[in-house]
This record gives structure tokens, sequence and C-alpha cells, in this order.
């Protein structure tokens, strides 16, 4: 689907075209064979891209099947928690393979799923899966041999569009997704922003280290930028 319905970047996707289309027919067969798949066999790097690129083709095919495409996700009532797939006779929601499988807070002890989930929380994920919003990161496809560099590329390039320092003003603009999965990479405002310093740009990672050496954490205003839920529709 990628190439003839997604933009090259991976920025948006043609639903309307891509839901009159044989090859979204096609894919829908085998969706349907996702039953037979022995997700226990796959290695760790695997089973992560597996998840993630399942999680975004899942994203499009729920927004897809919509009886009216809806001009937000937000405007398709549990629309995380009632999309998913049956994959080797479970079922996986769309919350389950983020918060579940690739976060691990989501499964009760007697999960029958928890022998697959992501051992290690991989805060590069967030960068990764596509929630069909334009303030989404890029569509991408990944492997069990190129996730970890396919996932740096894709912090790298998210951070990197949407952080803004403003020297001057004492001020950092973080992505939204640092607000609603902070947790996930610090205990506070300090540990993320240098958990993100590797992934970004020398001049701009000069300015924030520059920021805190002089002003120190305290003295520095964080602010998040406002999160577009537009649908990430081209059509």
């Amino acid at each position: 689907m990628k190439g003839e319905f997604i933009r090259d970047d991976g920025s948006g996707v043609d639903y309307r075209r891509l839901k009159s289309s044989h090859l979204f027919q096609e894919y829908e067969l085998k969706a349907r064979d996702l039953h037979q798949v022995d997700v226990g066999s796959l290695e760790e790097d695997e089973r992560k891209a597996f998840f993630v690129n399942i999680y975004n083709a899942l994203t499009i095919h729920g927004l897809v099947r919509c009886d009216t495409l809806p001009g937000s996700v937000l405007d398709v009532e549990k629309f995380w928690r009632n999309t998913g797939y049956v994959i080797g006779g479970h079922k996986y929601s769309l919350d389950d393979i983020e918060h579940g499988i690739l976060r691990e807070l989501f499964f009760k002890e007697s999960d029958p799923r928890l022998p697959y989930i992501i051992k290690k929380l991989d805060p590069r994920i967030h960068f990764a899966l596509v929630c069909g919003a334009k303030s989404c990161p890029p569509i991408m496809v990944y492997s069990g041999a190129n996730i970890e560099v396919a996932l740096d590329a894709a912090t790298k390039n998210y951070l990197n569009s949407e952080l803004t320092v403003r020297e001057d003003d004492k001020e950092i603009l973080l992505p939204k997704l640092l607000q609603w999965y902070g947790g996930d990479f610090g205990s506070d405002n300090e540990e993320i922003i240098r958990w993100m310093l590797p992934f970004l740009d020398k001049p701009i990672q000069e300015q924030i280290v520059s920021l805190l050496d002089q002003k120190g954490i305290m003295e520095i205003t964080i602010g998040y930028k406002d999160y577009n839920w537009h649908l990430n529709d081209v059509s």
C-alpha cells in the first residue's frame, strides 16, 4: 500500500482511493491469515518490527473501513480499543499492541499474550507508531534487520522537525508525545531532555546544552506544541 496510496515521505494516506482499490481487497484477504502467524517464533527485534508494522497497517485499515471517512480519528468512538486483528489465535486491539505488547503496561498476569511482549521498553517506538493524525510520525516499514537503525532515524526526524528552542526566552517547546508518554523517556524534564540530546541536530543540541549549563532546568520554561488531530488524509 505504501508506494501507491501513501506519500513517499509517509506523511499522508489517500484513504478514499485505497478503499476502492484491488490492492486493498487483497490486503483484507491477507489480514485474515494473521491468525496463523506464530508470534512466538519471532526474535525480539522481529517481533518489535512486526507489531509496529501491524499497528500502522491496522490504523489505516480501521479508518478505511469507517462508513464515512472521519475528519479525525477522535471522531471514531473507541477506535483504539475496538479496532483489532486476530493474530496467532489471540485478539489484539490497537491499545493491546501499543500499551500491552510494546509498552508492557496493559496485560494482566493471566493474559495468554504475555509471552509475546517486548521485554525492554523502547521509547523510540513512539516515533514510529501512526495514529492517523497529521501530527503523527511518518509511516515507514520496519524489519527485524533494520529496526535499530530505522527507529533511530524515525526518532531523529520527528524530534528535529517538531522541537523548538527559544534560547533568548529560555524556553523549549517539546512535541506533545513527550508529554503524553513522558514517563517512558525519563522521570523528570531534565531526564527527558537529556534522553533526546543524542538524536538532535548539532545546532539544536548546542542550544539546549547551553541553556541547561547556564540556567539549569528550573530556570527553563518547558512547553508542549499543539497536536494536530486532523486526519492525515491526502485525497
